[in-house]
């Protein structure tokens, strides 16, 4: 056949036709590897040859930054070019004018941009001038890593108002809060797990969430409508399973359960043909796959999904937008007959759908469910999760062909070229594992929201009236004078090593009998006096935790933990009974007074909530209200409180102590007086003074009223660093970086006595009402019970 092609350039013919006869030469090499080495060296030479055309600068006074040879990505085809950016646009020249001769970005414009994956190489970048995630401006594919890293440095650094790359944990608290939709939080995760609306082979992938496609009505109520999001697809058909896994079990290694992927560049067309047809018939040769074989029905898709040898795909985010137009054939494609003679035309919906636009709406209204939202985190675990690779993967029966895995070949040292290019083409179009961004199960969303209600205060009525109270606090302020005037005579009685990193935290039960304590090593252990055994060991996540306390009536547990969130672990039914998300970094310090909850974080901010503490046990959930939020510069290491509750102070990592009234939520004195972290602080029993010690090896005493450093007492060395401190208004107790207790005379300013302890730093202390017993905790992971002896 004769085919007759005008060309839009006049003169351009014989570059064009001496162009196709080198490519149709490279075409009639035998191997594949000849092809595209012949079909790679034409395109560098081009590109060698040509540079970009300076005349295209919006304005004579640009001055370049930098320029170097990229491909722009689009679906299917990448388009060789020079990329150039200046210090006012981002630039990109294609080779072949299309689909225009300069794409131009303004500097100014751009909101966000990516490191991407191409091929599994790090090699491109993905440039976005709106928030939103789905589609990019451009998506830039680099020869080599340094021209990417610079070009993203250099327009990162430009930004004024660029947003840092936010991590994934960053968009779990807010999708855990309920900030976040299921669609916008997988979008997000999609986006970081590098996979671009650009990049076929990297498409964003959504879960199937209904597993109801015949009934009438959709009930989102009844939970045998939703798919089991705690299996792959692979994996929803027990019989279809149990085939797959004896093949498994037979397979040499590298052993494979899935022969194909739940992503791919053709289960993403599949999807679209009826939008993007030309790269269904750019992938197909030219052809539409057989009639039968085409998106015809949803119910059809998933049955087969659930039953299909082969197939086990997953969705795209348009099942869950609001264009309808992928479900519908408003291009008048011939798409073909099926073999009951029917023409292939609009997508056949479920009974339950009036409507495409009805399907949407009821599907992502499925995707916002609470069920959905109670169990998305185990999909997630299986997509961008740790049961995405290795043991956990085997056991969750979702093990794909290592070719789709990031790290699962090395393209460079490959030296075969035919190889090289039959890798590089499956890993194309077979279908790629999104990027790992989580190595731990993934925290479930909160489902039922923390609102704020107004709390009865009937059964906390204090029991200070009942009789013969006052003559007991006599008894308690005299015992307490005695025994700080004695606190020289501390004698540590025995030690416990029962965590496995430093102690952070300790409180015990009003009878003394139990003992709470929280650690590095993210557990809280709860440790018996009388039998001096370890009773309970609980792990709320795999971060540190940073503090504990015990509600008023011994019935709760609180802990603070590195990973933002405060636990609420019930002594009595022996589980974790409310989680806390309060707060965008890790929670410092706690504090509690009156049915007040004080919270400290790295965030910069303390906070205050108001709540009942679960003294009965009706009252399964703790309801709060965020009542101030107190904002510092820098992270905030501590607080505490004073014996009324009326006034709180905090240290920061910079060395400032900052004295809040509480009354009002206002900021009375902020003194800057460490050098380092503030280790802690206290106020002395009359509340006149705070005392603060620092990273500094510094014991400071404020004047509450002016906000005045009054004194200042330097230990003599630095391993005599304070972490913690006890004090009754003249002597104080502190635990040193040397593991002693320190016991300062502040009147007279000097270390009166020196006790040996801990083999490490002391961490944290508690005190028992009447001042005769301390516990320590350390970093050599031990508690320390000491007594006064006299």
């Amino acid at each position: 056949m004769e085919y007759v092609f005008e060309l839009d350039v006049s003169g351009k013919v014989e570059d064009v036709v001496e162009t196709l006869l080198q490519l149709h030469r490279a075409s009639c090499l035998d191997k594949l590897g000849d092809q595209t080495a012949m079909i790679t060296a034409i395109l560098q030479s081009r590109l060698a040859r040509t540079s970009f055309d300076k005349n295209r600068f919006q304005s004579v006074s640009e001055k370049l930054h930098m320029e170097c040879k990229a491909e722009m990505v689009t679906p299917l085809v990448t388009n060789p070019g020079h990329a150039c950016v200046t210090d006012t646009t981002l630039y990109f020249q294609p080779l072949n004018g299309y689909p225009k001769p300069v794409v131009q970005i303004m500097l100014q414009d751009i909101r966000r941009i990516y490191k991407r994956r191409h091929g599994l190489m790090p090699l491109g970048l993905e440039v976005f001038c709106t928030e939103d995630d789905l589609c990019s401006d451009i998506y830039l594919k680099f020869y080599e890593r340094q021209d990417r890293d610079d070009l993203y440095f250099y327009i990162a650094t430009y930004l004024e108002h660029h947003v840092p790359e936010r991590t994934a944990e960053g968009y779990t608290l807010q999708w855990q809060r309920g900030l976040l939709s299921n669609y916008q939080y997988l979008l997000h995760l999609n986006s970081l797990a590098d996979r671009s609306c650009s990049d076929l082979s990297q498409y964003p992938v959504f879960p199937w969430v209904i597993g109801d496609y015949s009934s009438s009505e959709l009930d989102l109520s009844n939970p045998e409508t939703f798919r089991d999001l705690s299996k792959p697809v692979g994996a929803l058909n027990q019989e279809r399973l149990e085939r797959l896994l004896t093949r498994y079990r037979e397979m040499p290694e590298p052993r494979f359960m899935y022969g194909s992927h739940y992503s791919s560049p053709g289960y993403v067309l599949f999807y679209l043909v009826r939008i993007a047809p030309e790269y269904m018939l750019c992938l197909q040769n030219g052809r539409f796959d057989n009639a039968d074989r085409m998106f015809n029905s949803i119910a059809e898709t998933w049955k087969n999904c659930l039953d299909g040898a082969t197939d086990f795909k997953e969705l795209i985010p348009e099942f869950y937008g609001d264009d309808v137009s992928f479900l519908v054939n408003s291009l008048k494609l011939d798409l073909g007959k099926r073999q009951g003679g029917q023409l292939v035309n609009d997508v056949e919906l479920p009974p339950w759908a009036r409507s495409p636009e009805d399907f949407l709406q009821k599907s992502r209204a499925a995707l916002e469910s609470e069920h959905v939202s109670e169990h998305l985190h185990e999909w997630i675990d299986l997509v961008f999760g740790y049961k995405q690779q290795g043991r956990d993967a085997v056991g969750a029966h979702n093990v794909f062909h290592p070719l789709t895995y990031e790290g699962g070949v090395d393209l460079n040292s490959i030296e075969d070229p035919d190889e090289k290019v039959a890798m590089l083409t499956q890993i194309l179009e077979f279908g790629q594992t999104p990027r790992q961004l989580f190595v731990t199960p993934h925290p479930r969303r909160i489902t039922p929201k923390f609102k704020s209600l107004s709390q009865p205060s009937s059964y906390n009525a204090s029991t200070a009236d009942s009789p013969g109270e006052e003559s007991f606090e006599d008894l308690t302020e005299e015992s307490r004078t005695l025994a700080w005037s004695n606190i020289t005579r501390l004698e540590p009685q025995e030690q416990h090593r029962i965590h496995k990193e430093a102690v952070t935290g300790i409180a015990v039960s009003r009878n003394g009998s139990s003992i709470f304590t929280t650690s590095q090593d993210s557990t809280l252990k709860m440790f018996s006096k009388e039998s001096r055994m370890l009773q309970r060991s609980i792990s709320f996540s795999n971060m540190a935790l940073s503090s504990c306390l015990l509600l008023p009536g011994d019935a709760t547990v609180i802990s603070s933990s590195w990973d933002n969130n405060i636990y609420f672990y019930s002594i009595a039914f022996g589980r974790r009974q409310d989680t806390l998300m309060g707060h965008d970094d890790a929670v410092s310090k706690i504090c509690w007074h009156d049915n007040r909850l004080y919270s400290a974080s790295w965030d910069s901010t303390v906070k205050v909530w108001s709540g009942v503490p679960a003294e009965m046990p009706c009252a399964r959930k703790q309801h709060f209200e965020l009542l101030a939020e107190l904002e510092h510069d820098v992270s905030v290491d501590t607080i505490s409180l004073n014996a009324a509750g009326t006034l709180l102070a905090s240290g920061t990592k910079e060395g400032t102590v900052t004295i809040w009234d509480l009354t009002t939520a206002t900021l009375l004195h902020q003194i800057p007086c460490h050098e380092g972290t503030v280790g802690d602080s206290a106020f002395s029993p009359d509340s006149r003074h705070v005392l603060s010690t620092g990273a500094d090896s510094r014991l400071n005493v404020i004047d509450v009223q002016t906000g005045m450093l009054i004194s200042s007492l330097t230990a003599d060395e630095p391993q005599r660093y304070s972490r913690c401190i006890l004090w009754d208004g003249s002597s104080v107790v502190s635990g040193s970086q040397s593991g002693e207790l320190l016991v300062w005379d502040l009147l007279g300013g000097r270390v009166s006595k020196r006790i040996q302890g801990h083999a490490g730093a002391v961490t944290c202390m508690w005190m028992n009402e009447q001042c005769s017993n301390v516990i320590t905790g350390g970093e050599d992971r031990q508690i320390m019970f000491w007594k006064l002896q006299y």
